[in-house]
């Protein structure tokens, strides 16, 4: 079996002994939250019912950093079912208002320029611009973003800001969310686009998100820890002391898996990473 081979090569390279490598992916989660420098979370499952393949920490609140972009960006598709042409509506870019830090697309954009909720959309998943999510976030607001969660079943997940709002953060208005519910988010998403049904959004806009997400340009965390060329859309989020992804493996494929995985007050970063890649790996090989 393909997995069963590359993991079986993937874990003599790991930061701690092989002998030690755990046999189930529950022991092999704990092991690597030993080494993970922090706290971290973790949610796997398929799209068959039942309990998720392992749910370490998963219910703990955590910052969800830009993985949070994926509920703004699957509120803008839920919306278009509710109120047709949302996603074509177009917002004007104001650079003198608009523009923040790590904003690689909307840098190159021209002041008054005009783009479409959807076009904004890319930018903010696929090289996480934070001033596209800015945007997005003040044209639909918090209230309805944090809305569309609820009645996802959400239920610990909480935008409570635009990205680099100083004002807030010193308020405590933070972005927060757990592995279960971003493990929630994308279960819709996929099940939605993999068995042609509607959930948080119709099929095909579930099909429209998780072919976004495939083009996500950030690979450090879950992907480097699977197969080269394995399919993966995914969401990553960083801040100081947090490393998140998230992540629908093998979206098209016959059985795909969703992982989430999120960490909190770490120290360093690369064994942070090394954990992720554990756990994508021990999941991937479980799933």
């Amino acid at each position: 079996m393909k997995r069963a081979r590359f993991l079986g090569g993937a874990a003599s390279v790991a930061l701690w002994p092989r002998r030690g490598f755990a046999t189930t992916l529950n022991a092999a989660v704990s092991v690597a939250a030993r080494h993970a420098s922090g706290a971290i979370g973790v949610f796997a499952r398929t799209l068959s019912p039942g309990e998720p393949l392992v749910a370490y920490r998963a219910f703990e609140l955590f910052p969800t950093a830009s993985i949070i972009k994926v509920l703004v960006m699957a509120t803008a598709y839920a919306m278009d079912e509710i109120a047709p042409g949302t996603l074509a509506h177009e917002i004007v870019f104001d650079r003198g208002i608009d523009l923040i830090g790590g904003s690689d697309f909307m840098t190159d954009q021209q002041d008054g320029a005009r783009f479409a909720v959807k076009q904004l959309i890319v930018p903010m998943i696929q090289v996480s611009d934070n001033t596209a999510a800015n945007m997005l976030i003040g044209y639909f607001g918090t209230d309805t973003i944090n809305g569309i969660g609820a009645q996802a079943g959400l239920t610990q997940t909480h935008l409570g800001r635009k990205f680099l709002n100083v004002g807030a953060i010193v308020h405590h208005h933070d972005n927060v969310s757990t592995p279960a519910d971003m493990g929630r988010l994308l279960y819709l998403i996929e099940r939605g686009a993999h068995e042609g049904t509607a959930t948080i959004a119709s099929a095909p806009h579930c099909r429209s998100m998780v072919k976004i997400m495939l083009g996500q340009t950030d690979r450090d965390g879950i992907p480097e820890g699977l197969p080269p060329r394995t399919p993966i859309a995914n969401k990553t989020g960083e801040i100081t002391g947090t490393r998140n992804d998230i992540a629908i493996v093998n979206p098209f494929g016959e059985a795909p898996l969703i992982l989430a995985i999120m960490t909190r007050d770490v120290t360093d970063y690369r064994a942070a990473y090394s954990a992720i890649h554990a756990v994508a790996r021990a999941a991937y090989r479980s799933a």
